[in-house]
């Protein structure tokens, strides 16, 4: 059954991205899907790029094993947007063409700086997949029953390489379409499975609460903060450091940025935000339903036998809510929810490895390497080819990666996003005295410090929930390292342009503030399309 549904989603979205390939002529429609999304479909594609495998499975089984910590993290999904709406999508969707570093390059030396941005889209992406894939590898593993690890990698080759079909083929149009479809069934399946659930506790939220505690055999501990991040100072620290990342990640995640390009105007860009807001907010709540639905209808060790990182918690309550093991209502409706599952993590790494061919082709291919003069076909061709890499390095981690808990993993990325890349962009925007040096120092800065604590944080080893949970090189004691390499990146950057020789251009500052805040074309900005 479970096999029936997915087919029939790669079926459709197939048709939709060969549909929409053969429109695709030029770079921009490969790249923006030509500029012609309304607020309300972009809005649902950005909700489907942003609802990844993490918001779905992980953080449904982090709120089923931890309570109240887990919900932390939908809060730091929802509230990022607001930094997202406030500070960057208009502005960026007035001045950028393609990808992030056409915005920093306008002022700077585009060489270096195009090369940095780059490196750093690629380095956020991979984060990124390697999340979805595990979920992929876990997701096959309840519904088959293929427990070992060849055929789980197996399933994750599958899924890279219909990623690399979906990008190849159809660019940002078939990718958006697929987002929109893909956005659709996961609000539509989690709807049902939060309906039901409450359905069986009568719709009384304490009701259900209170089962949840009780069931769980951690009693009050559920329902208040600390089960997961109160045990010492560090795990407090470590909550701070993980609200930072959340917080401010998102404003600097490629395949997000990316998105804002592909509506007619800034206004556009501001509504569909807050269609997206609105969206992930609902479905949020709803997720706190199943999460704790979970954990009143599951048993601690049922949710972890399956996956030690939970990440199978809710395909598993929509199993005990449609009747259980053995009944066919608990079969449809695991069927149906694990599909839609498997559905978005094949989306979201789409988007990503879009974002990540894009920023190859466009950034480094054309402007660094061939200096401005790349032929369009070659570019395009670059970034098919480009794609097609992406996916074989993200079916590789995710195979390393496949027991993790994946919203763990898109946190670490959030953190690497708004390390490199958040400074650039807003002091790009926002600061007169910002210089090359300045963006080289706060990207590579930034991004190599979040990447070098991960290195040695508890993620990677030092407890069972690690990659390597048998060794252990945990030096630094935090999962997350936001609280320590964010500010290290906004700092290089105003160290960098402070120490720089490099005399700022006034007229080119001046210009790109008028085009970042009106959307009109000014004199001497390079054209949109």
């Amino acid at each position: 059954m479970t096999t029936i549904f997915f087919a029939c989603f790669v079926i459709v979205t197939l048709c939709l991205t060969v549909k929409a390939g053969r429109q695709s002529k030029s770079m921009a429609d490969f790249y923006t899907g030509g500029r012609r999304f309304t607020a309300f479909q972009n809005g649902l594609a950005v909700s489907g790029d942003y609802l990844s495998a993490a918001a779905f499975l992980g953080i449904s089984g982090l709120i089923a094993l931890n309570g109240y910590d887990g919900f932390l993290y939908s809060i730091g999904f929802l509230v990022a947007w607001v930094v997202t709406l406030l500070f960057v999508a208009e502005f960026l969707r007035n001045v950028g063409r393609y990808t992030v570093g056409d915005v920093l390059a306008y002022r700077m030396s585009q060489r270096p700086v195009r090369i940095a941005a780059g490196i750093s889209t690629i380095t956020v992406s991979i984060f990124y997949l390697t999340a979805q894939m595990a979920g992929a590898g876990v997701l096959v593993s309840l519904l088959l029953g293929i427990r070992n690890d060849t055929g789980r990698i197996l399933v994750i080759c599958f899924v890279g390489l219909m990623m690399i079909v979906y990008v190849s083929i159809g660019g940002m149009k078939g990718t958006t379409w697929v987002q929109v479809t893909k956005a659709a069934l996961l609000f539509g399946g989690t709807s049902l499975v939060c309906f039901l659930i409450l359905l069986k506790f009568h719709f009384n939220i304490s009701e259900l609460l209170d089962s949840a505690a009780t069931h769980s055999g951690k009693g009050r501990d559920m329902l208040v903060p600390g089960l997961k991040y109160g045990s010492n100072a560090w795990s407090k620290l470590d909550f701070i450091s993980l609200s930072i990342a959340l917080v401010l990640g998102t404003a600097g995640l490629p395949h997000i940025l990316v998105r804002f390009y592909t509506v007619p105007s800034s206004v556009v860009a501001r509504k569909s935000v807050v269609w997206a807001i609105g969206i992930i907010g609902v479905f949020h709540l709803m997720n706190l339903v199943v999460g704790f639905g979970a954990a009143a209808l599951l048993t601690q060790s049922e949710i972890t036998r399956s996956n030690k990182g939970g990440n199978t918690a809710a395909p598993l309550a929509a199993l005990q809510i449609g009747g259980g093991p053995g009944t066919t209502g608990g079969a449809l409706l695991l069927s149906l929810i694990s599909s839609v599952a498997f559905a978005t993590v094949l989306a979201v790494v789409s988007g990503i490895t879009l974002a990540t061919a894009s920023s190859f082709a466009h950034d480094i291919y054309a402007n660094v390497i061939r200096e401005g003069h790349a032929e369009r076909r070659i570019e395009l061709r670059v970034a098919r080819s480009a794609a097609i890499a992406t996916g074989l390095v993200a079916v590789a981690l995710g195979a390393v990666c496949r027991d993790v808990n994946v919203a763990g993993l898109v946190a670490l990325a959030f953190a690497v996003a708004a390390s490199g890349n958040l400074p650039a962009i807003l002091y790009s925007l926002f600061w007169r005295g910002f210089t090359t040096q300045g963006a080289l120092w706060s990207i590579y800065g930034g991004m190599a410090t979040a990447v070098s604590l991960v290195l040695i944080s508890p993620t990677l080893s030092g407890n069972p929930a690690s990659i390597f949970p048998n060794s252990d090189f945990a030096w630094f004691p935090l999962g997350n390292p936001g609280i320590v390499s964010i500010p290290v990146g906004f700092i290089l950057g105003w160290l960098g342009s402070a120490l720089s020789k490099e005399e700022t251009d006034p007229k080119k500052y001046a210009v790109l503030e008028v085009q970042s805040l009106t959307d009109v074309e000014v004199e001497g900005f390079p054209p949109m399309s």
